[in-house]
Formats: structure tokens, C-alpha cells, sequence
């Protein structure tokens, strides 16, 4: 399609071939997602246990994370299903912004759950006093309306680009930089503006994660070994997410911008860093939570003795 007529649909051109078996892995990480990230939820909401700010924060992050995968894994799945897969204009901008908007919401809640670890570290004695129902409120308010509001100038500026031809994506789905190189305008203005605001998301928000340890090390570096092994156990599992998520970031960033990299090793790249993170978050935090598992295991054994009392009263009605 190369015409003067404005576009009013994409057309994806990212994997040509294996798409069966592509659909099976994507569903089945999808699948994972979903599931891992739910039973996040459900625990956290259910159990009185897990009622604290740590994981409320986590319930936080596994919410956008569900939001983050179902913007464009389903619309991904059906592209792998048929020859050829297409999007409507307003369809591919919804879900541009949606996917910069919560991937930079991610990385604001895992700056708010940095936050939290510091005081509760640093500041023991005043953590319940200052981390109150309102504080943390307030700062899952920030976090979110960070990553809805950062992204607002490239979006804008991308949607109003002129599309008259090719419309054909270079990607599986609406992603910013793949999109934006088919408007038949000079976009060095776009790419320039959503340059700088990744790397404001990326870095400050790593900037504050980082300071935050810095501070936890040395708290940690002053107790005793007991105390020290306790209070690292609270931050690994929350600084292994953080270095998956800002490393797979950064290898996005250098690949868009390498002029070597292959374009089918750049959109393995993308697309792996766009399930990574939120397929990993459940299970790390599920594996090196102690409180997580005994959480998991209550749920199974209540919902086990309930349906244990159910069948038995069931079979004393019969009889």
C-alpha cells in the first residue's frame, strides 16, 4: 500500500513463519501470566496475613503487569492464527499507549516497593507510623499517574503524524518506534521527545531504586549476621524483578538504536522483553516469599477442607 490516501489500518509484519508453534508458546506464557499474576491477587486480597504495604504494593504490580500482557499478547496470538494480520489506526494507538503507559507504570510500582524496603529497614521503628493506609494510597497514585502522564507527549506527537503509505509494521504489534518510521513526514522531532522521556522513566526511576539500596546496605552493613540475613531475605526477590526488568529494558533500547542488529533478533528482543518480566514476577516472588507459600498453602487446604465439608454434608443428607 503506497498511496496518497491516509492509512486507517496497520498491517503486522513481524514472524513469517512457525506461527503454530509460536501460538502454543505465547499462549502457554500467557496462560502462566495470567495465572501467577492472579494468584498474586487473590492472596493478597484474601489472606489477613498478607495485608501490609509490601504486599499491597505487590498486588499493585501484579495488576498492571495482567494489563501490561493482555494489551497485546491476544491481538499477537490471533496474528500467528491468520496470513494477515491488521489493526485499525485507533485500534494500534490504543494499544501503543497502553504498552508505553504500563511499562513505565511497572517500573514507578517497583520504585514505590524500593521505597517501602528502605523504611522498613532503615527506619523500622517508624515504618508503621509512616507507611499508613493514606501514604500508600498516595503512593501507588503517584506511581500509576507517573506512567499514564510520561507518555502523553509521544503519543500525541505520533498520533498526529500524517500516514499515507506504506502501513505495513515491522513488529507484532503497535510499537512506538516501528510505527512512527511509516508516517511520510520527518519524525527526528518524535524520536528525539520519546527519546528523552524513556530515558527520564528508565533512568530516574532506576536512579531511585539504586539509592534506595544503597541506603538498605548500608543499614544492613551495621547489624548482626541473624539481622542481616533476615533483612536481605526481604529485598532478593525484589532486586532479582528490578534487574531482569532494567536489563531486558536497556537491551530494547540498544537494539533499536545499533544499526547492526538484525531485524528478526530485534523483535526477538522486544517481544521477549515484553513477557519476560511479568511471566518471572509470580514465580520469583512465589519462590523466595516464605510468607507467599504458606499463603498459597492455606488457600489450597481451605478450599481442600471446604470441599471435604461440602461432600460430607451432602452424604449425610442422602443418608
Amino acid at each position: 500500500m503506497n498511496t496518497t490516501e491516509p492509512v486507517t489500518f496497520f498491517v503486522f509484519e513481524g514472524f513469517k513463519d512457525k506461527h503454530l508453534i509460536l501460538f502454543v508458546i505465547f499462549l502457554t506464557m500467557y496462560v502462566l501470566i495470567l495465572g501467577g499474576n492472579c494468584m498474586i491477587i487473590y492472596l493478597v486480597r484474601t489472606d489477613a496475613k498478607l495485608h501490609s504495604p509490601m504486599y499491597f504494593f505487590l498486588h499493585n504490580l501484579s495488576f498492571s503487569d495482567i494489563i501490561y500482557t493482555s494489551v497485546t499478547i491476544p491481538n499477537m496470538l490471533a496474528g500467528f492464527l491468520i496470513d494477515v494480520k491488521t489493526i485499525s489506526k485507533a485500534g494500534c494507538f490504543v494499544q501503543m499507549y497502553f504498552f508505553l503507559s504500563m511499562a513505565v507504570t511497572g517500573r514507578a510500582l517497583l520504585t514505590v516497593m524500593a521505597f517501602d524496603r528502605y523504611l522498613a529497614i532503615c527506619h523500622p521503628l517508624r515504618y508503621t507510623s509512616v507507611m499508613t493506609r493514606s501514604i500508600c494510597y498516595s503512593l501507588i497514585f503517584v506511581a500509576w499517574l507517573f506512567g499514564w502522564t510520561i507518555t502523553i507527549p509521544s503519543f500525541i506527537l505520533a498520533m498526529l503524524l500524517p500516514f499515507c503509505g506504506p502501513n505495513i509494521v515491522k513488529h507484532i504489534f503497535c510499537d512506538h518506534s516501528s510505527v512512527i518510521r511509516l508516517a511520510c513526514t520527518d519524525t527526528s522531532r518524535n524520536n528525539i521527545l520519546s527519546l528523552t522521556f524513556a530515558l527520564f522513566a528508565l533512568i530516574s526511576t532506576f536512579l531511585l531504586i539504586l539509592t534506595s539500596y544503597i541506603c538498605i546496605g548500608k543499614a544492613i552493613s551495621k547489624m548482626g549476621s541473624a539481622e542481616r540475613l533476615k533483612a536481605a531475605a526481604t529485598c532478593v526477590s525484589h532486586l532479582i524483578v528490578v534487574g531482569i526488568s532494567y536489563i531486558s529494558a536497556s537491551c530494547v533500547y540498544i537494539s533499536y538504536r545499533v544499526v547492526m542488529f538484525d531485524p528478526d533478533v530485534r523483535l526477538i528482543i522486544a517481544v521477549l522483553y515484553s513477557v519476560l518480566t511479568p511471566l518471572l514476577n509470580p514465580f520469583i516472588y512465589s519462590l523466595r516469599n516464605k510468607e507467599l507459600q504458606c499463603a498459597l498453602k492455606r488457600a489450597f487446604c481451605g478450599s481442600k477442607k471446604t470441599s471435604n465439608i461440602v461432600r460430607k454434608t451432602v452424604l449425610s443428607i442422602s443418608l
